[in-house]
């Protein structure tokens, strides 16, 4: 993902990549696929990862009685080439949110 491209897209249909957009428009995306799928993943690298969690505490937290939880969270860095030809390392990370059982 580019961080110049705000998108809403999957690789899997359980995974939804953060941008730029708008909150809701990933908190919306987030839902109607929890709708099909038991586990979605919500990726985010740079500063948008502040934007996954915001996503996922909304889910959780505001949602409450749809029964969501938060699953495992990782956290990695990915080295990227920069537009100067330089390599730099960006955080990412990936949260799961499930339906409660």
């Amino acid at each position: 993902m580019s961080s110049t491209n705000a998108r809403i897209s999957s690789k899997a249909s359980n995974e939804i990549f953060i941008g730029k957009k708008p909150l809701m428009t990933y908190v919306t995306a987030t839902l109607v696929q929890l709708a099909n799928e038991p586990i979605v993943v919500i990726k985010a690298r740079g500063k948008s990862i502040t934007r996954a969690v915001d996503v996922a505490q909304i889910i959780v937290k505001r949602m409450d009685t749809l029964g969501y939880k938060v699953g495992p969270v990782k956290v990695g860095t990915e080295s990227i080439q920069s537009d100067d030809g330089r390599t730099r390392n960006v955080s990412t990370i990936e949260v799961s949110i499930s339906r409660a059982r």
